[in-house]
């Protein structure tokens, strides 16, 4: 088989890219020094996180001149994500860092006053040319995985340069670059489905296809572009009683049967389950590790090993919560939530969800007075690794009172009166999956993990676990009112007009489901559909296996 190199210095999840490079039938070879570059033949460059890290990183390695050194031999490079941004000049992440130089400009933050920030989702790479197909496999339909705050907006400065837009509100920026050997996505390839297999596969085939010339290339015309809805298939997964791993799903968190015996139960297997979700167009996994396997050896957690076998076979983004913290291993060594995580990460997951321990790390900053302490798993995580690798799970219930003035807390007035027809409620936030009630609203905890470095808020609801009657809007518009972070709604799904009334109805940038689907009632390509006919932009897998 053909072989790529692989510059891994700065990147989080690479199992991904490495499966999905074997997939379209090459061998990775990794750089271990700047000599290995000398006799490379074909580069991938990926990353994630801060551009002023991954600029200090590579000159502290030595690699900035020998990669630049590579790129002007003429051979193949391509760089993803922060790997494509380090090729412009700067960036306003990082004023104090250079860029490689190898592409002019400079990057700058999303408008965060109009938009959620970072920007997470699918997202269209559209260019303006005669066939359907250029820059290595892109199509102008296909809709590719994002997950970034920086962007390079479209200039002049671009002139000479093959260019790739996508569209975020009213900002265009550029989703792909090229021009001769160079080639880079601001997109993941390895996490967005067969399309990202297939651009993938172009480029180390180089495999151009109708390339352009002259100067930059821009889409505006192009109705379908922008940030689609996106529909998360949720996997709640423990051990039964026989020891066996399985996904489940209760009502308001009880998860054994209602019948004599009360066994757990048993809706499938996590990674076959995975699998089969997406295939049918799920735009994200995530994996809810509901009994933290509190006694198993951190390296022989049974969640490592799920996530090794489900990233082989799918490319989309996936998720892990569930025991990411502080931890003490069965020999008493003591493990730190940042090195659950990477292990987390190099077994496959792309981002990692924080529970219960996210509302005392709140509870801790209120009490130093909204100060950082710097030492939190949200904090450390996000710092390693970008807060887009970071999601805070919340497990909010409503708290009816007669009037506002019955309570220090964040109130709202609800168009659903208590059981003593009560006007006005509030949202506690739990721990210990709904458990246990703490004094503090949901504002406030959203608030203060955003401050922390949470990149994404799953926004749960234990009034509407298992019910199916849909989420709670009332809720919803609360959290995206006190943040600017993407909302995943969760919790109610129950009917495919349950994810049209969410996002029609409030500004929530994804939607979960999880027990309809898990059941057989409706498929996530039903929903996806339904959503498209009722005039909603959403993400529909066209291609087929690479």
């Amino acid at each position: 088989m053909p072989t790529v190199h692989l510059l891994d210095t700065v990147a989080g999840n690479i199992r991904s890219l490495v499966n999905a490079i074997e997939r379209v039938g090459y061998t990775v070879e990794w750089v271990k020094s700047p000599s290995d570059l000398e006799t490379a033949e074909r580069v991938i460059f990926p990353g994630v996180g801060h551009f002023g890290h991954c600029m200090s990183t590579l000159s502290a390695a030595g690699y900035v001149e020998p990669l630049q050194a590579f790129i002007a031999s003429g051979k193949p490079f391509m760089g993803i994500c922060v790997g494509m941004q380090a090729l412009f000049a700067g960036s306003e992440e990082s004023a104090t860092h250079a860029g490689l130089g190898v592409i002019p400009g400079t990057l700058r933050l999303f408008d965060s006053a109009t938009k959620s920030v970072p920007h997470i989702g699918w997202n269209s790479a559209a260019t303006r040319t005669i066939t359907d197909e250029s820059l290595f496999g892109l199509k102008r339909n296909a809709k590719y995985y994002y997950v970034h705050s920086y962007a390079k907006q479209i200039d002049n400065d671009l002139d000479g340069w093959d260019v790739a837009t996508a569209k975020y509100g009213d900002e265009e920026f550029v989703g792909a670059i090229s021009k001769g050997n160079v080639f880079a996505t601001q997109f993941h390839p390895e996490k967005s489905g067969y399309a990202g297999l297939a651009v993938l596969k172009a480029f180390l085939a180089q495999q151009r296809l109708a390339p352009l010339v002259g100067t930059a290339t821009r889409v505006n015309e192009d109705a379908e572009g922008g940030l689609t809805r996106r529909v998360i298939a949720c996997l709640d997964v423990r051990t039964n009683d026989a020891g066996d791993l399985v996904v489940t799903k209760g009502d308001q968190y009880d998860v054994r049967e209602k019948a004599a015996g009360g066994g757990v139960r048993n809706l499938g297997k996590p990674v076959e389950m995975a699998q089969k979700y997406f295939e049918d167009g799920a735009d994200e996994v995530t994996f809810l590790n509901i009994t933290s396997f509190r006694n198993c050896p951190v390296q022989d957690l049974p969640m490592l090993e799920v996530l090794r076998q489900t990233s082989k076979t799918v490319f989309v983004p996936l998720t892990i919560g569930g025991g990411i913290r502080d931890v003490i291993d069965t020999d008493g060594s003591t493990v730190s939530a940042l090195q659950i995580a990477t292990m987390y990460f190099k077994s496959g997951a792309d981002k990692v969800s924080i529970g219960s321990d996210a509302v005392t790390a709140a509870e801790e900053y209120y009490a130093r007075g909204s100060q950082l302490a710097g030492s939190t798993a949200i904090e450390q995580i996000s710092q390693a690794y970008g807060n887009q690798a970071v999601v805070v799970s919340v497990d909010p219930r409503r708290i009816y009172v007669a009037a506002p003035s019955a309570t220090a807390r964040t109130t709202i007035k609800t168009a659903f009166p208590g059981p003593n027809g009560e006007e006005y409620c509030w949202y506690q936030c739990t721990i210990k999956g709904g458990r246990e009630g703490r004094d503090m609203d949901v504002q406030q905890l959203v608030k203060a993990v955003e401050a922390m470095g949470a990149g994404e808020i799953l926004l749960n609801c234990i009034d509407k676990d298992g019910t199916n009657s849909g989420f709670d809007l009332e809720l919803i518009r609360a959290v995206k009112n006190a943040v600017r972070i993407p909302v995943i709604a969760s919790s109610g799904a129950g009917n495919p007009d349950h994810f049209r009334e969410v996002f029609e109805e409030t500004t929530t940038d994804a939607a979960l489901g999880a027990g309809m689907f898990h059941r057989g009632e409706y498929t996530v390509k039903q929903v996806k559909e339904f959503l498209a006919d009722k005039g909603l932009l959403v993400r529909n897998e066209e291609d087929t296996e690479v």
